[in-house]
């Protein structure tokens, strides 16, 4: 891992932001387009767009479901275990429906299935956004109450909006939905990038010394911090992956992301905001 070996006090601060604001514009521009195509930032899942969802327990493969329901705006089939199959239907009409719960229950009798229609689920999506945006305004209210100094308070604020845009540019990318779970792991990563955050501008700002050996110290700290976050949602990824558990999965995958991402939002981002901050002061005092 290149951010074991990283020397924080490298490069002058000018340089160090401008990479991460680079790629934090990059992701911006990605998720406005996507906004545009698919009406949210992130490519919605089930929770947001409407559908169906299926459970059956079966030995026909994939091929042969994806085969029987072909008449129909399948999705996806995700394995899980014993058999398990979970089968995911985009919206469909009323008559399209009552269709395919004929079909199901012709060759599945003991499945199960749920319908999330669109209107619930732009209700959904509503009601994610505003969570989003409630966490992060109050992130950013006790973060000012905290710092009570304008740059440094930016500096963090803007360090997790960043986290979250990146991630969820990522999320596109790689194909990860917004659901609930991935909406839950996203509001999960607020909490952990203000955490660093703060570990940082804390060391800096409160603590007697040079800038150059605080920001040293407040590096050694916060890597053994993330690498630990980081291997622990590793192995949950990895034991959830081969156990089939999607949405477990899906979460600890967003999980991993972000950390990867605040890591250089944290220790490149804000450590060259507040690097700049406290030179400047230094030569007006």
């Amino acid at each position: 891992m290149g951010f074991v070996t990283y020397d924080v006090n490298k490069y002058p601060p000018k340089q160090m932001v401008a990479v991460p604001l680079i790629v934090l514009l990059l992701a911006l521009v990605l998720l406005a387009v996507n906004w545009a195509s698919t009406g949210m930032p992130v490519t919605p899942g089930i929770d947001f767009a409407g559908g169906t969802a299926v459970t059956i327990i079966t030995t026909d493969t994939t091929e042969e479901i994806t085969a029987y329901f072909s008449g129909f705006p399948l999705e996806s089939v995700g394995e899980g275990l014993s058999g398990g199959k979970y089968i995911k239907f985009g919206p469909m009409s009323d008559d399209q429906y009552h269709d395919l719960t004929v079909m199901v229950g012709d060759r599945y009798p003991e499945a199960k299935i749920d319908q999330i229609g669109e209107a619930f689920g732009a209700t959904l999506q509503q009601q994610a956004l505003i969570a989003l945006l409630f966490s992060f305004v109050g992130m950013a209210i006790v973060v000012f109450i905290a710092f009570r100094s304008f740059v440094p308070s930016v500096a963090v604020v803007l360090s997790a909006l960043s986290d979250i845009a990146i991630t969820a540019a990522i999320m596109d990318i790689v194909g990860i939905p917004l659901t609930l779970p991935t909406t839950a792991a996203l509001l999960m990563l607020i909490g952990y990038s203000v955490d660093s955050d703060i570990l940082l501008t804390t060391r800096l700002l409160k603590r007697q010394g040079k800038t150059e050996e605080k920001l040293a110290g407040a590096y050694r700290t916060g890597i053994i911090m993330t690498t630990t976050t980081i291997a622990a949602v590793v192995a949950m990824f990895l034991v959830t992956t081969i156990g089939q558990v999607e949405v477990i999965a899906q979460i600890a995958a967003v999980l991993l992301i972000g950390l990867f991402v605040d890591l250089m939002n944290t220790w490149v981002l804000n450590a060259g905001i507040l690097k700049g901050y406290l030179m400047g002061r230094g030569r007006r005092a």
